[in-house]
């Protein structure tokens, strides 16, 4: 089924138990990827489990096999397919065929084409949901990010949300991260809401300067551990310059995740970067090719969520921790090397 634009919150929300496939899909990859960590907090919180779409190709059985298998430990858990395309379409038609099933599957597929074999099965079948993502114009960002903001507990005026939204250049994925870490460091939540101030975002908005915190993220990525050692050895002591890094990193990571997804596709690394025009700084050019050939899709997300946890703990600490940015760095230089 089609996913209906006025139903889509509560969709996410409160998911119908008789939906066995979410396909996420359009041309804002980053909100597609928003919108299915949304599903996962309505599904209980569940637990992603990274199934690779190659693997699914091969033994189409084995998808619905896994999504009917019972957790191990118990609780909650949603099988995870990014990138996803036609040639896990097999293996979703058995899953919306099979008598059962325990978890549900979410596969985040991009723009995919309209004669697509998997698009055309989840709009097709009621047993599965068809969510498209579309870039927010200016207007669309400004409500999009209030009514993040209030889920956050932040109330947001007009211009700040302009702010917000122009600084994350409508990126729905770096809009939510960044009304969470002002939720985190103001105290808010749907219970006790802040309002969002100007003071705030001059702190910790994504629009601050933050060339070295860029470079120490790029380093990391791209495996060049001695200059990574070097750059954090000139840090200055304290807090602010390590949430400057996490953050930049973080944006770094959500370019990266549709840039290598559709690399994993088939487009080469150079027809990825040459369609991005001026959207890609000339300077950043082979910093980031070097980068898409280095990670996999599937090891970026997990550098996402390692970061995220540094993130968390950056904030909930009272003083913060230089050393965890360190050792966060260089586990990631480290896996960059090791491809």
């Amino acid at each position: 089924m089609k996913a209906a634009k006025a139903g889509l919150s509560k969709a996410l929300a409160s998911p119908d138990p008789a939906i066995r496939f979410y396909l996420f899909h359009g041309a804002d990859e980053a909100g597609s990827r928003a919108l299915a960590l949304r599903l996962l907090a309505g599904l209980g919180n569940a637990e992603r489990f990274v199934v690779v779409g190659d693997a699914v190709k091969s033994d189409p059985a084995s998808l619905a096999d896994e999504a009917g298998a019972m957790a191990l430990f118990g609780g909650k858990r949603a099988i995870w397919i990014e990138p996803a395309g036609d040639e896990i379409a097999a293996g979703v038609a058995a899953l919306l065929d099979a008598p059962a099933s325990e978890s549900a599957v979410v596969a985040l597929g991009g723009a995919l084409r309209k004669t697509s074999a998997l698009l055309k099965l989840a709009e097709g079948h009621d047993r599965a949901l068809a969510i498209c993502s579309y870039v927010p114009d200016a207007r669309e960002a400004e409500a999009l990010v209030q009514d993040l903001a209030r889920r956050s507990g932040l109330r947001a005026s007009s211009e700040i949300a302009r702010r917000v939204a122009a600084a994350a250049n409508n990126n729905q994925a770096i809009i939510a991260s960044e009304l969470d870490k002002f939720a985190l460091y103001l105290g808010a939540d749907p219970e006790r809401p802040r309002d969002l101030d100007a003071d705030t975002l001059d702190l910790l908005s994504a629009d601050a300067a933050e060339a070295n915190s860029l470079q120490l993220g790029d380093l990391a990525l791209s495996g060049r551990i001695d200059a990574l050692l070097a750059e954090l050895d000139r840090l200055p002591v304290g807090g602010s310059a390590a949430i400057g890094a996490v953050r930049a990193l973080q944006r770094r990571l959500l370019m990266l995740a549709p840039l290598r997804a559709r690399v994993e596709r088939g487009e080469s690394v150079d027809a990825v970067l040459t369609s991005m025009g001026k959207a890609l700084f000339w300077r950043d050019k082979d910093a980031v090719k070097r980068m898409l050939s280095a990670w996999s899709a599937e090891r970026l997300a997990s550098a996402a969520e390692r970061v995220s946890a540094l993130e968390r703990g950056l904030f909930l600490s009272p003083a913060p921790d230089d050393a965890s940015l360190s050792e966060t760095l260089i586990t990631i230089a480290r896996a960059a090397k090791r491809r």
